[in-house]
């Protein structure tokens, strides 16, 4: 698939002013290169909203998507440095999705990052699937570069921050990933494609966002 292999973390979060160069600097200088670093890991990208919320969000490639619960991702969450535990402590309103990409059109990434959440009617998957599958293709978009369907896995989706026994109704949610070349293709896209009328009957449309990449790494460059 276009996209760098076939399972991705996402992960989304607010953190309060106060604390906001603590966590980017975190961020930046360990967060990303060690995870990057852990076997069946590609690449990470960060971002930070342009119209969305949470205002962060991380993006996560894996080889597979099992790589996501493997030893060495299980080992690397359990043995979580000081600084990663401080800064976790300080998230709002996480997101954590551990998703199969099942859908990936077009080719590399944008300066910009159109992204749409849907809740699937469970009995309705392979409907909600077959309405999105012929919106990713890029083709006819000026300025998007790629797009992308991740499909959540609701045992493994689980907040960092939340408690193990709290329900999470958005655990099984799917994301639509829209790479442009800039937040006014990536807009038109999303006003263009994903009316939040046309998937009611098989799924719920919860948000919409755009975001602006502040960097990325992939394994090559540790």
């Amino acid at each position: 698939m276009p996209m760098a292999g076939q399972g991705m973390l996402l992960t989304s979060m607010d953190i309060d002013a106060v604390d906001e160069l603590d966590f980017n600097r975190w961020y930046d200088r360990e967060h990303i290169a060690e995870r990057v670093a852990i076997d069946g890991f590609l690449e990470a990208r960060r971002y930070v909203a342009h119209a969305g919320s949470p205002k962060y969000l991380g993006l996560y490639s894996t080889a597979t998507f099992e790589t996501l619960d493997s030893p060495a991702y299980r080992t690397a969450l359990a043995g979580q440095t000081a600084w990663s535990l401080q800064n976790i402590a300080r998230f709002r309103n996480m997101i954590r999705a551990v998703a199969r990409i099942t859908e990936s059109h077009g080719q590399g990434r944008g300066a910009a990052l159109g992204i749409i959440r849907i809740r699937p009617n469970p009995t309705h998957v392979d409907a909600l699937r077959r309405t999105l599958v012929p919106r990713l293709d890029p083709a006819e978009l000026d300025g998007i570069i790629s797009m992308h369907l991740l499909e959540s896995d609701p045992a493994l989706s689980k907040s960092l921050t939340d408690p193990p026994d709290q329900p999470n109704p958005g655990a099984s949610d799917w994301f639509v990933l829209i790479d442009g070349t800039d937040v006014g293709p990536v807009s038109a896209a999303i006003s263009l494609r994903f009316d939040p009328q046309d998937t009611m009957a098989s799924g719920q449309f919860i948000s919409s966002g755009i975001y602006r990449l502040m960097w990325d790494l992939a394994k090559a460059d540790l």
